[in-house]
C-alpha cells in the first residue's frame, strides 16, 4: 500500500510541476530575474523580439510583428520602450498610410516635443516629416515632427540608436528618418 501511494503522490507531484501555471509563473519569475540584472540602454532586436509578443492588436484585426526588424531601450528603473514594424496586409490602404509600426512603452515619453502616456500604440512616419500615434482603435493622439539623417551609414527598417546630444535620449529610426524619445520627467 506505501508503494502506491508514493507512486501516486510522485505522479501527482511531477503533474503539478509541469502544469502550465506552475511553467507559466516559473518562466515569470526567471524573466524577472534576469530582468533586474539586465543591462540599461538599448536592446537589440534579438534582445527585444525575445520580449515582444508575436503578434499584437490595431484597429481589430491581430498583425505579426517583424522580429527583425524591433528595439528598444531598457531604462534605469528596468522599464522598457519596445518598438516593431507591423506587417499590415490585412489591414485598408488607409490605415496602411499611418500604421507602419507598434510601440510599447512602460514610462512615459516625451516623443519628440510630444508626451506620451504609457501603453500600447501604433505609429507611422508620414509625409511633410511627421511621425502619427495612434490609440489601438486607430484614433490619432499626437503628431511630431521626424529629421532625414543622410548621414546615416546603414539605414534599417526600424532601428533604435543613441541620440549623440544627449545620454538619456534616443532616436527611433524608419529608414533614414527618426524622431527623438526619452523618459519624460517625472512630476512632483
Amino acid at each position: 500500500m506505501k508503494t502506491v501511494i508514493s507512486v501516486r503522490s510522485m505522479l501527482l507531484a511531477a503533474a503539478l510541476l509541469s502544469s502550465p501555471i506552475t511553467i507559466f509563473y516559473g518562466a515569470a519569475l526567471q524573466a524577472q530575474s534576469s530582468t533586474a540584472t539586465a543591462k540599461v540602454g538599448i536592446l537589440n532586436r534579438e534582445q527585444a523580439a525575445a520580449i515582444l509578443p508575436e503578434k499584437v492588436f490595431y484597429r481589430g484585426l491581430s498583425a505579426p510583428i517583424q522580429a527583425r526588424n524591433s528595439g528598444g531601450v531598457r531604462f534605469a528603473d528596468s522599464k522598457l520602450v519596445l518598438t516593431a514594424l507591423v506587417d499590415t496586409s490585412g489591414y485598408s490602404t488607409a490605415v496602411k498610410e499611418t500604421y507602419q509600426a507598434y510601440l510599447i512603452t512602460e514610462v512615459p515619453l516625451m516623443l519628440g516635443d510630444q508626451k506620451l502616456a504609457p501603453g500600447a500604440y501604433g505609429f507611422g512616419f508620414i509625409a511633410d516629416d511627421k511621425m502619427v500615434v495612434m490609440d489601438l482603435g486607430a484614433n490619432q493622439l499626437l503628431s511630431t515632427t521626424t529629421t532625414r539623417d543622410a548621414a546615416l551609414p546603414r539605414p534599417n527598417p526600424l532601428q533604435v540608436l543613441p541620440d549623440p546630444g544627449s545620454a538619456s535620449r534616443y532616436r527611433l529610426y524608419l529608414g533614414r528618418s527618426y524622431v527623438t524619445f526619452e523618459a519624460a520627467p517625472k512630476q512632483n
